[in-house]
């Protein structure tokens, strides 16, 4: 099983989106596969967190690809994305879920449950123990263990729709799953 490297995210954010399913994210003891994500792309993008600018709170999706963004929402859910493309260039993939693979038993047990422990960005957060202020800015290509893996899984057929939560940009299917 092979860390993926910064230049796998320094490519364009949607293709990253797509080739994130199927791969492996670890974070501590825990891991899950990819099974889906949605792209957020730049200030012409409406439903980007960057689309006004750059603010302290997203200021993370300007910074180098392969690392965190983790924001939170509601005032009750973190949500994880991963910085894309070129530094300075605000876009990332928002990881809406993940099929629980080595820590499962903590992951209900922060979950309180085993039915769908990761299904959606918030519950995926929980799952995994990430919160904006532990892992806000993480860099998932450097030495430690977090980071995406390919273990060679090939994904079924992908699909396609509109981002979920969202009041603009539902023009773009942007949102890929399996």
């Amino acid at each position: 099983m092979n860390k993926l490297p910064r230049s796998f995210f320094n490519r364009p954010t949607l293709q990253v989106a797509q080739e994130l399913l199927g791969k492996i994210l670890v974070i501590g003891k825990t891991s899950g596969r990819i099974n889906e994500v949605e792209a957020y792309i730049g200030q012409n993008d409406p439903a980007c967190h960057a689309c006004r600018g750059k603010t302290e709170r997203n200021k993370a999706m300007f910074g180098p690809a392969g690392h965190l963004y983790v924001y939170f929402t509601y005032g009750m859910h973190h949500c994880a994305n991963i910085v894309t493309e070129k530094t300075g260039f605000p876009a990332a993939v928002l990881i809406r879920g993940i099929q629980p693979l080595e820590g499962a038993e903590q992951m209900e047990k922060r979950r309180g449950r085993k039915d769908h422990l990761a299904n959606g960005p918030g519950k995926l957060c929980i799952a995994l123990n990430m919160t904006k202020k532990s892992h806000n800015e993480m860099d998932l290509c450097g030495k430690s263990k977090d980071g995406v893996y390919d273990d060679g899984f090939v994904p079924p057929k992908i699909k396609t729709s509109p981002r979920i939560g969202i009041r603009e940009g539902l023009d773009k299917k942007w949102r890929f799953y399996f």
